[in-house]
């Protein structure tokens, strides 16, 4: 009698990395549009020049290990990789910047910790900790929003300030998070209404709020597509909000700022959505998860309110890439057959 060869039952989702990496690339439009819209092409020029510098150090360290360039170039992630640093990098920066950075995250933070899926710390944020304690007087030149400046520089403009030729500094100003964290006499009713980064009913900054909320229209693409889980976003989020509201008297405070403010300046919505729902640098139950988005909230809620950095997306998340491991530990999921969860640390044990 013949027996039939039957293997478990699997579910077939049609996903692949270089499919993932792509949506996530496509999530990230709706962010990026509103930050050309108020700062100018500067964004697009950080973009290329990181991609072109990351796909090129990808394709150079795959030649050197012996591996097929191409069937790695093609999984897209060092194309992510670049796209969220070149967003997070100040727009018209010096174009040595990105092109450091992208050599940092992907030789130094992905390549030699084994390429993806090895890496433990999320290779854009390392990339941008390196330039920001390195260079923190050109990582700190922000461009003001068009309507702070007269309008964005031109294409030609922007070439001349990102290869040296124009002083930038006469296109800089202050971003609504320094702002706030670097007043020491003025309550925040009264510096709302002298700034002009917050005028026109701005809650956030001009521009800053806008990106903000295009990024979380891109990550609710994400969680509608199911590429990633709500866990994070909303611990992240919710301890960020939760802690701005305690801290918070309607204005008369000096620099901790609005729950709107945190929530809409920054980073926030990019780092809540793109940056900590990495599945290789964060944790991967549901329960870890909830537990490191609200470490990455409860960290750059501090940072900015009584540290150095107005904004510390990436202090808080690299941080937390380190308390990763020990967070999975003790959030195993409970398997079939068993009271209760186990540690990693019992299954080494048996």
């Amino acid at each position: 009698m013949s027996l039939m060869r039957i293997t478990s039952p699997h579910a077939h989702s049609g996903q692949s990395t270089a499919k993932v990496m792509l949506q996530v690339a496509v999530a990230t439009i709706p962010g990026v549009l509103a930050l050309v819209i108020y700062f100018g092409v500067g964004v697009l020029i950080n973009i290329f020049l990181c991609t072109l510098t990351a796909l090129a150090s990808e394709a150079a360290v795959m030649k050197l290990r012996g591996r097929p360039v191409l069937f790695y170039l093609k999984d897209y992630s060092a194309l992510v990789t670049a796209l969220l640093l070149g967003i997070a990098l100040p727009p018209y920066c010096a174009w040595w910047l990105p092109v450091v950075g992208s050599i940092t995250a992907i030789v130094l933070a992905k390549q030699l910790y084994g390429g993806m899926g090895y890496n433990p710390f999320n290779p854009a944020m390392v990339g941008y900790v390196v330039l920001l304690i390195s260079f923190p007087v050109e990582m700190t030149r922000w461009v003001g929003a068009g309507e702070l400046i007269n309008g964005t520089p031109g294409i030609g403009e922007a070439f001349s300030l990102v290869f040296g030729n124009m002083n930038v500094d006469g296109f800089t100003r202050a971003t609504p998070l320094e702002i706030v964290r670097h007043n020491q006499s003025t309550i925040l009713s009264q510096l709302y209404a002298m700034e002009p980064v917050f005028n026109k009913g701005s809650i956030a900054g001009i521009g800053w709020e806008m990106a903000n909320a295009g990024f979380l229209i891109g990550g609710l693409f994400l969680l509608f597509r199911r590429l990633i889980t709500w866990h994070a976003p909303a611990a992240m989020l919710g301890t960020l909000a939760l802690l701005s509201i305690i801290f918070y008297d309607g204005g008369s405070s000096l620099s901790e700022g609005s729950p709107l403010l945190h929530l809409f300046s920054g980073a926030t919505m990019l780092g809540a959505f793109f940056i900590i729902t990495d599945p290789v640098s964060g944790c991967t139950s549901n329960r870890g998860r909830l537990v490191f988005g609200a470490g990455v909230g409860l960290i750059l809620f501090v940072i900015r309110a009584w540290g150095n950095y107005p904004d510390a997306v990436a202090f808080a998340v690299l941080l937390m890439n380190f308390a990763a491991p020990f967070i999975d530990n003790y959030t195993l999921p409970r398997t079939y057959g068993h009271k209760a969860p186990r540690k990693a640390t019992d299954l080494e044990e048996q």
